[in-house]
């Protein structure tokens, strides 16, 4: 798959003029959103989309402005080309790129995803972005001394942490769910998605854990247009 710039505008505005002219066939899946990571202080955004199979895809912000640009090509495009795409941009720390910085590079509002099927059909999809950004999880257990990994912990593990109401900024926010992630030397061994009416304790999979060994957690809550926050954490197991 080629990545392009801004040499696919000009097919851009000719999709633009198509699709108000004929039946545009729509994406099945057009998301965008945040990702904060609370712990490491950083952060980027994450697109998405699904298709019966795409040749090319353009991104716009909301001021017309094409921010990504992909075409298949080869035996990708003979095959039907793509139809799954996950995108996911570098992550600067705050220190490198404000919010300010960041909010003024990604401006609220309606993202267009167009391109073209194979058989030359245009395709369209829209993506609502916010600024949204869910306060960190208050991690409860497991965590360790002045900020250290827990160490000797016992089997099964359970994480749990206080719920998420306010945006990272004070302002109230709605959660609908959390996601806890542990990995092992990288290997994700546990991931699972929870309604934040399911309350804010998670027991780990008692097989996927094993005596003596460290792990890495995250927690993530997750706001309504489906941006989220990240807090880490570490733990080791009693030997």
């Amino acid at each position: 798959m080629a990545v392009c710039g801004a040499g696919s505008q000009a097919w851009a505005q000719e999709s633009a003029a198509q699709a108000h002219k004929v039946q545009a066939v729509p994406l099945e899946a057009s998301t965008m959103i945040i990702e904060f990571n609370s712990s490491a202080l950083d952060i980027g955004v994450q697109f998405f989309l699904d298709s019966e199979g795409w040749k090319s895809i353009d991104i716009f912000d909301p001021n017309g402005q094409e921010i990504f640009s992909a075409e298949s090509e080869g035996r990708l495009t003979r095959q039907g080309g793509g139809t799954e795409l996950f995108l996911e941009s570098v992550e600067p720390e705050l220190v490198d790129l404000s919010f300010g910085k960041f909010f003024h590079r990604f401006p609220e509002g309606t993202y267009d995803l167009r391109g073209r099927t194979s058989d030359g059909e245009v395709t369209i999809g829209h993506a609502e972005f916010t600024h949204n950004i869910p306060a960190g999880p208050e991690v409860l257990s497991p965590v360790g001394k002045n900020g250290d990994c827990a160490v000797d912990v016992q089997i099964p593990v359970v994480v749990s942490w206080n719920p998420v109401t306010t945006s990272f900024f004070g302002d109230p926010i709605d959660i609908k769910g959390y996601e806890v992630i542990v990995e092992n030397d990288f290997d994700t061994n546990f991931d699972v998605h929870m309604p934040a009416e399911q309350g804010t304790q998670l027991m780990v999979s008692p097989e996927v854990l094993k005596p003596g060994h460290d792990y890495i957690f995250e927690v993530l809550a997750i706001e309504e247009g489906g941006n989220q926050t990240i807090t880490e954490g570490c733990f080791s197991t009693a030997p």
